[in-house]
């Protein structure tokens, strides 16, 4: 069974919808679980927000934030994961930002993704070092490393409510 198919399966068995705040990934996410007929149920909306004015516009990242740290942070992932919560009626939000490449610099390699998580709790972020796999694996990789976080904080608490 599919990452995105048991969550769908967890999530509507909780009735928690789902919302994504892309960025490197340009809605792979959201496609993924909207590959799966029934999805309607539990993926509620995706923001796809490339740049930092769409992350600022379209989620209320803070451009302070943007500063301080630059899009490719755990600062950013928050607020973008929290946004994708106040912006949507879902009560799990995941964000992704990163450098798929190629470049990046010595600060900010390629292949370095920044992930958040978010209910109406908390938000937890995390980093990933993917390294220099190339754009498509960098991309993959991270669609993948944000489907298993929502797959794992569906499993980790069952009372995720709006």
């Amino acid at each position: 069974m599919s990452l995105a198919t048991q969550i769908l399966d967890l999530a509507k068995q909780s009735g928690i919808m789902i919302a994504t705040a892309e960025s490197c990934t340009g809605g792979m996410v959201m496609a993924a679980l909207t590959d799966i007929a029934g999805s309607s149920a539990v993926a509620e909306r995706g923001f796809v927000t490339y740049t930092n004015n769409a992350k600022m516009q379209m989620l209320g990242v803070s451009g302070a934030t943007l500063d301080a740290h630059g899009a490719v942070s755990e600062q950013v992932a928050a607020e973008m994961a929290k946004g994708a919560l106040r912006y949507s009626e879902a009560a799990l939000g995941v964000s992704i930002t990163g450098i798929a490449g190629p470049g990046g610099s010595d600060h900010k390699p390629e292949g370095r993704v920044c992930f958040g998580i978010a209910d109406n709790k908390n938000c937890v972020t995390e980093t990933v070092e993917f390294g220099t796999v190339g754009r498509s694996k960098v991309r993959e990789a991270a669609r993948d490393h944000a489907l298993q976080m929502l797959l794992d904080r569906l499993i980790q608490n069952s009372s995720i409510s709006r």
